[in-house]
C-alpha cells in the first residue's frame, strides 16, 4: 500500500519522506551516551553507553518514598554499580545533572544543589563534555580532546568495584545503610595499610575483616583475596583490556581478561565484601565468593584466648586452663570479651604442666618465631617461659627446608578449630587445672590427655589417707565453730545496746547518694581503700598497677600534663587501661585527684569517659580509665595530615556527642555539674569515633537548685573560659556552653581559638569568625578538609549556634538543652547571635593585665572587644 501511494508521488517529496523516515529510525535506535553544557540530563531522560551496557539517570528506592538519586546501573539488570547524591536525596523538584559553573552536579529545577564533584581539573577553559563509557565509568574531557581525562567517577567509587578502577591507599567501598538505600552505610573496604597486597573490611575505624588470613603461615580456605590480588596489580591499576595487549599470547591472562569483564565486588550492607559474575549467555548474577563467609571469619570473633567453632553451641569456648573474664569482678562493660587464666601465678603455672593439644586450629600470629628448633627443643622453650600460652612446632617441609617453633607469649586471639589448614597448637594446662579443661561446654573441641587420667590415677591410690585427713580435719573445724559462736553470743548480748547505737551513726556515710554526702566525701582530708564501696569503683593495689605499666615505663608513656603523666597499662587477660599518675610535686593535684575518684564515678553517660578503678597508697595517687585508642580529638583535629579523617558527617556527630554529655552534666545527672575546663584536649575519641568528655579534675558540683556560683581561685585553659569566670570568678552552667561554642568553632574551622591570627589584625578564632558571620561569609570558616563533604546548610547553622554560645553576656547564652534542640531539629531557625567576648586580642606589645584573683594554668587572661562590621 505504500509503494504504491510513493509511485504516485513526486519524486522530491519521495526523496524527503525517505529521509525524515531514516531520522526518525536512528533517533529511536541509537540513544544518547553524554552531556555537555549546554545539554544537561532531566529526570525522565537517561544516558546509555555506546555499547548498551550502562545507564546512567535517576532512581528512587524501594524504601525512599519520593526521594531519586542520579545511579548507574547495567542496562540489562538493573544492578547499580555507583551512586552521586547518596548524602542527600531530591524531594519535591525535579532533578537535573548539568555541567554548571565549572563543576558537575545534581540539582533540582530551583537551581538546589545535592552533590557537586570533587577533584575536577579547572584549568582547561574551554567547553566540556560527560560521556558514560562501556566501562561504567563516567568521563569528563573536552569537548574537542576526548583524550584529556579531567574527572572520572571511577577515582570516586561508592560500593562497587568494576574492572577498571585504580585501588590506591585513598581507594574505598562503602555499603548501602541497607538493601534498598544507598545512603552511606557502617561497612568499608580499602586496601590494608598494615600489609602488602592485603585489603580489610572495616566498620567505622575498626576492623571486622582482612584477606590473607591472620597467620602468615596458616594458607586461607577460600581465593577471594586471591581474586583481588589478581585483580589489581601492586601499583594500584586493574587489568583490563586497555592495558594489555589485546594480542598477547598468555592464553591464561586473555581469559583473566574475559573473567573480570563478567565480574564485580560488592561491600554488601550487612558488612560482607561479595565476588559477583554474570551467568554465561544471561543477564543474571551469581555470588562466586563472600567474606567474612561465617560468624568465625570476623577479626576476634570470640576474643582473646577463646575458640570460636562454627555451627556449634556454645559458638565460643575458653582455651584448656582458663575461664570466661568476669565483668562484675573489674566492674565494666568497656573490657573486650574473652577468657582469663584461671591461676596468674607464674612459679605455680609452670610447675607439673601438661600439654594439651588443639588439631588444626586457625591461630593469629605468634609473638616469637624461633627456626630451626625440634619438636621437644620447642616445648622445652615454651615449657620454661612464664607466661607462655601455647605453641606450635611446624616440621620442615620440601619448600621449606627450615622447622618453625611458634611461641605466644602475649594474647591468643583470632582462634578457630576445624580449620583444615590450620596448625596444631598445644597449650600448657597446669594438673590442678586439667580436670576443668576436661569439662568443657556440649560442642566444645578439646580432649582429655594421657597425661590427666595419669594425674587422676596417682589420687585414686592415696583415697584411704585422704579420706582420713578429712574426717580429722571436718572434727576440728565444727569444734573450733562451735566454741566461737559460744563465745561470740555471750560478748554480744551485753554490747547490743551500744551496737545498735553505733550503727545508726556509721551506716549513713558509707551511702553517697545526695549532693551534700559526695560534696563532704571531695571535702574530706583523706581518700583511702576503706572508700571503695562507697564509691562504687576498684581500689586497685600499687603493685598491680607497676607490673601492668612496667615500672611506668617511658614506652607505656601516653601525655604528660599540668597534674603529671598518663600511662597505658595491660592488666591479667591483656586489658588495655589509661592510668593517669599524679606528680608528687603537683600543687593542685589532690584536691583534683579526689574530684575525680568521687564525682566520675557518679556519671554514667556514653559521652564522659569511664573510670575502672583508682589507687592511694603513700604518696601515689593514681587513676585508671578505660583505654581509648584514637586519643583525644585535637591530636587528629589540629593535624593537617591526620585532620582528613574527620570528615562532616564525623565532626557533626561529635559535636552532638559533646553537647549529650554537657546536657548530662546540667540537666540530667542527679549532680548538676559545672566541667569548668571544657576544651577540645578534653574530648577523647573511643574506637568508634565516639566523644568522650573527660578530665574532672576542676569539675564543681552545685547543689540543690543552685545554677551559678563563684570562686577565689580561677583554674582553666586561655581560650576557652568564659569573661565573667576568667575575670571575676564567677560560674554556672553558661561558663561551659561558652567554652562548648568554643570547642564547636575549632571542630568546624580546624583551628585553634588562642593561636589563630588573621594577616591585616591579630583576630582570635572567635573575633575571626564574628567578623565572616556580620559579613555574610561564614562558610570561608570551613576546614579544607571538610569542603568536599560538607553540607553547606548544617555548617552554617552550626557557626550561627556557637556563635550564640559564646555570647558576651551569659543571659544570651542558651541552655545545652535549646542548643541540642537547635542542632537536632532542621526546622528550627536560631536567633542571630550578638557579638562574642574576647573578639580581638591585644598587640604582643601590650602589657598583660588580669584580676588579682585570677590563675590559669596557661598563662594571664587579657581581653578587648571590637565593634563587627
Amino acid at each position: 500500500m505504500v509503494a504504491k501511494f510513493l509511485r504516485h508521488m513526486p519524486s522530491s517529496i519521495t526523496t524527503l519522506f525517505a529521509l525524515c523516515s531514516c531520522c526518525l529510525l536512528c533517533s529511536i535506535s541509537s540513544a544518547r551516551d553524554n552531556i555537555t553544557m549546554d545539554t544537561p540530563l532531566k529526570e525522565g531522560n537517561t544516558l546509555v553507553s555506546a555499547g548498551n551496557i550502562f545507564e546512567l539517570g535517576f532512581f528512587s528506592p524501594k524504601n525512599v518514598t519520593g526521594g531519586r538519586y542520579l545511579g548507574i546501573w547495567y542496562k540489562s539488570s538493573q544492578v547499580f554499580v555507583w551512586v552521586a547524591n547518596r548524602d542527600q536525596a531530591i524531594y519535591g523538584s525535579r532533578g537535573v545533572f548539568a555541567i554548571s559553573n565549572r563543576s558537575i552536579c545534581v540539582q533540582d529545577e530551583s537551581k538546589k544543589i545535592y552533590w557537586h564533584a570533587g577533584g575536577v581539573d579547572t584549568s582547561y577553559l574551554g567547553n566540556w563534555r560527560l560521556t558514560l563509557l562501556d566501562s561504567g565509568n563516567l568521563v569528563l574531557t573536552p569537548e574537542d580532546d576526548e583524550d584529556r581525562v579531567l574527572w572520572e567517577s571511577f577515582n570516586y567509587p561508592t560500593d562497587t568495584l568494576l574492572p577498571g578502577m585504580q585501588m590506591d591507599e585513598n581507594f574505598n567501598l562503602t555499603s548501602w545503610t541497607s538493601n534498598d538505600d544507598p545512603k552511606p552505610g557502617a561497612f568499608t573496604f580499602q586496601r590494608d595499610d598494615t600489609r602488602i597486597n592485603q585489603y580489610t573490611i572495616k566498620v567505622e575505624s575498626t576492623r571486622y575483616w582482612q584477606s590473607g588470613g591472620l597467620n602468615k603461615f596458616i594458607e586461607p580456605e577460600n581465593d577471594l583475596h586471591e581474586f583481588i590480588s589478581s585483580l589489581i596489580n601492586s601499583d594500584g591499576n586493574s587489568v583490563t583490556p586497555s592495558n594489555v595487549p589485546q594480542r598477547s599470547t598468555n592464553k591464561n591472562l586473555t581469559k583473566l581478561i574475559v573473567k573480570f569483564n563478567q565480574s564485580r565486588l560488592v561491600m554488601t550492607f550487612d558488612g560482607r565484601i561479595g565476588l559477583f559474575r554474570r551467568r554465561s549467555g544471561t543477564d543474571s548474577w551469581r555470588l562466586n565468593g563472600l567474606e567474612p563467609r561465617d560468624e568465625c571469619s570476623v577479626v576476634d570473633a570470640c576474643g582473646i584466648f577463646s575458640i570460636c567453632t562454627v555451627q556449634s553451641s556454645p559458638r565460643c569456648n575458653c582455651l584448656p586452663g582458663y575461664i570466661p573474664f568476669s565483668r562484675e569482678r573489674w566492674d565494666s562493660r568497656n573490657f573486650s570479651e574473652g577468657c582469663v587464666r584461671a591461676s596468674s601465678n607464674c612459679g605455680t603455672y609452670n610447675r607439673n604442666v601438661t600439654f594439651k593439644e588443639l588439631k588444626k586450629m586457625k591461630v593469629g600470629n605468634a609473638d616469637e618465631v624461633f627456626d630451626r628448633l625440634n619438636l621437644t627443643e620447642c616445648e622445652e622453650t615454651c615449657h620454661n617461659k612464664c607466661n607462655c600460652h601455647a605453641y606450635s612446632y611446624i616440621p620442615p617441609k620440601r619448600w621449606d627446608p627450615s622447622s618453625h617453633c611458634l611461641i605466644w607469649s602475649d594474647l591468643i586471639n583470632n582462634l578457630q578449630d576445624m580449620y583444615s589448614r590450620g596448625l596444631d597448637l598445644n597449650v600448657p594446662v597446669p594438673f590442678d587445672q586439667a580436670s576443668e579443661a576436661v569439662n568443657q561446654p556440649e560442642g566444645s573441641p578439646f580432649l582429655a590427655s594421657e597425661a590427666v587420667n595419669q594425674h587422676e590415677g596417682f589420687w585414686k591410690k592415696q583415697r584411704p589417707l585422704v579420706t582420713l585427713f578429712a574426717v580429722i580435719s571436718t572434727v576440728l573445724i565444727i569444734s573450733s565453730v562451735a566454741l566461737y559462736l559460744f563465745h561470740y553470743r555471750r560478748k554480744s548480748l551485753g554490747t547490743r545496746g551500744e551496737t545498735q547505737a553505733s550503727t545508726r551513726t556509721n551506716v549513713a556515710p558509707r551511702f553517697y547518694d545526695s549532693e551534700k554526702q559526695v560534696k563532704d566525701l571531695i571535702d574530706s582530708a583523706t581518700l583511702s581503700a576503706d572508700y571503695t564501696e562507697g564509691i562504687g569503683v576498684q581500689f586497685v593495689s600499687l603493685e598491680c598497677i607497676l607490673a601492668a605499666t612496667d615500672n611506668f615505663s617511658d614506652v607505656n608513656k601516653l601525655g604528660r600534663g599540668g597534674f603529671g603523666s598518663v600511662y597505658k597499662g595491660i592488666f591479667p587477660g591483656g586489658q588495655e587501661m589509661a592510668i593517669k599518675r599524679l606528680s608528687i610535686d603537683s600543687g593542685q593535684g589532690t584536691e583534683e585527684f579526689k574530684n575525680e575518684v568521687v564525682l566520675i564515678a557518679k556519671l554514667q553517660h556514653r559521652n564522659l569517659v569511664r573510670l575502672l578503678g583508682y589507687c592511694v597508697e603513700g604518696r601515689e595517687r593514681l587513676l585508671i580509665y578505660e583505654f581509648l585508642r584514637n586519643k583525644s580529638l585535637d591530636f587528629l583535629l589540629f593535624d593537617r595530615t591526620l585532620c582528613v579523617q574527620l570528615q562532616w558527617e564525623l565532626r557533626f556527630n561529635i559535636i552532638k556527642g559533646i553537647g549529650r554529655g554537657l546536657l548530662y552534666l546540667h540537666h540530667d545527672s542527679r549532680l548538676r555539674i559545672i566541667h569548668r575546663d571544657l576544651k577540645v584536649s578534653n574530648v577523647l575519641l573511643d574506637d568508634e569515633m565516639n566523644p568522650k568528655i573527660s578530665d574532672f579534675g576542676l569539675a564543681r558540683i552545685l547543689a540543690g537548685k543552685e545554677t551559678d556560683a563563684s570562686t577565689q581561685r580561677v583554674v582553666g585553659s586561655y581560650g576557652y573560659m568564659s569573661p565573667e569566670y576568667a575575670l571575676d570568678g564567677f560560674f554556672s552552667v553558661k561558663s561551659d556552653v561558652f567554652s562548648f561554642g568554643v570547642v564547636m568553632l575549632e571542630i568546624l574551622s580546624g583551628k585553634r581559638n588562642a593561636a589563630y591570627y588573621n594577616s591585616d589584625q591579630a583576630f582570635s578564632l572567635l573575633g575571626y569568625a564574628w567578623r565572616m558571620w556580620k559579613e555574610g561569609r561564614a562558610l570561608e570558616l570551613m576546614d579544607q578538609a571538610i569542603t568536599e563533604t560538607c553540607n553547606a546548610n548544617k555548617f552554617v547553622k552550626c557557626v550561627n549556634v556557637a556563635l550564640l554560645c559564646v555570647q558576651e553576656d551569659p543571659v544570651d547564652r542558651p541552655d545545652m538543652s535549646n542548643v541540642m534542640f537547635m542542632l537536632g531539629n532542621e526546622v528550627a531557625t536560631p536567633a542571630n547571635p550578638k557579638q562574642p567576648a574576647f573578639v580581638v586580642r591585644r598587640s604582643l606589645s601590650t602589657t598583660a593585665s588580669s584580676s588579682s584573683k585570677t590563675q590559669t594554668d596557661v598563662g594571664e587572661i587579657t581581653t578587648s572587644t571590637g565593634q563587627g562590621r
